[in-house]
């Protein structure tokens, strides 16, 4: 069975999913929608396909399943009208920025007996599976302590900013899924600090490009997460796991692992540049994990509740910056 995709969106992260899909032998792309006419047309050429309109893209008989690549105040009117149209969707995060329209966007999924899986692709990075299994199988005990640094190498532009839904539902999100995945157990209370440190633009736009956040579980566990818009030395990714009888450490990964030593010291190559470099191997491994459970009839993960508990927890940072306060996840509706 061979799945036959559309993809929405041919920016940066369309082209991403587009080449994985086309590098999947379980699935095809048969088109491209874009606003741009020229980005649609060199995108679907790239990989085969045809240029449509979203209206043909929900009409075709010839396409099983959807890649939502577009902006965010587009991914919920997409994710009703395609699973309306009778089509599986993978969309990346966020659904929306707002909780409300998130769980009236999950009420038609469910109404309708749709197929949604959202694109948090760390999930899917192989060292942060390993580490994962290794929680799973037990290595350190109970877990205690979840520490989670993600900088990236640079602030984005302004306009970015504008549209982004701010640090914590942009950026942040990916961490607090991340915090949730390894946790095992829903996070109760959250308190966060925000600043602009980096680019005073972003302050002026009423954002942040510096933040630290602290987790707390039910059960008291704890996630602290470091987050910066700004490392000079590259896209820095790790985590750091405690548990009662040790402590489990995912490192910075390089696109070269060597280390040279000589009369002036250690030096090793410079980390990758970005998350497209970071998570080639995430981002295949996602889309092939859609994939199998389209064509095994396997429920999907991440859902659609996981895109919602993760938006629930960005807002339960927002609100904790804005009021100087520890906030309950259960105050967010």
């Amino acid at each position: 069975m061979t799945i036959r995709f559309a993809v929405l969106g041919a920016g940066r992260i369309g082209k991403v999913h587009a080449r994985a899909i086309g590098a999947s032998e379980g699935a095809r792309l048969v088109a491209v929608f874009d606003p741009v006419e020229a980005s649609a047309v060199a995108l679907a050429t790239a990989w085969g396909a045809e240029r449509r309109s979203i209206d043909a893209i929900l009409a075709s008989d010839d396409i099983d399943a959807i890649a939502i690549c577009t902006p965010t105040d587009t991914h919920a009117d997409l994710i009703e009208r395609g699973v309306r149209a009778g089509k599986a969707i993978f969309c990346e995060k966020p659904v929306d920025l707002s909780v409300a329209r998130v769980r009236q966007c999950l009420d038609v999924v469910a109404a309708e007996g749709g197929r949604l899986m959202v694109g948090f692709n760390r999930r899917f990075d192989p060292h942060f599976r390993a580490l994962k299994a290794a929680i799973d199988e037990g290595a350190v005990g109970r877990i205690e302590m979840i520490t989670i640094t993600s900088r990236d190498p640079g602030p984005p532009p302004a306009e970015y900013i504008r549209s982004s839904g701010g640090i914590f539902k942009d950026m942040t999100i990916h961490d607090l899924d991340m915090a949730r995945f390894l946790l095992g157990e829903e996070i109760a209370f959250v308190s966060a600090t925000g600043a602009a440190l980096v680019d005073p633009a972003i302050g002026t736009l009423g954002d942040f490009d510096s933040a630290s956040l602290i987790l707390e579980t039910a059960s008291g566990r704890q996630c602290l997460i470091s987050n910066s818009r700004r490392a000079a030395y590259g896209y820095d990714q790790r985590v750091e796991v405690l548990g009662e009888t040790g402590m489990i450490a995912v490192e910075n990964q390089r696109p070269v692992s060597i280390e040279i030593a000589g009369a002036s010291g250690f030096t090793r190559p410079p980390l990758h540049d970005f998350f497209m470099t970071r998570y080639v191997e995430a981002y295949a491994a996602e889309i092939a994990t859609f994939i199998a459970g389209l064509t095994q009839g396997t429920p999907l993960s991440p859902t659609g509740q996981d895109g919602l508990q993760a938006l629930v927890l960005a807002e339960a940072a927002l609100r904790s910056v804005q009021e100087g306060r520890r906030v309950a996840t259960a105050e967010i509706v």
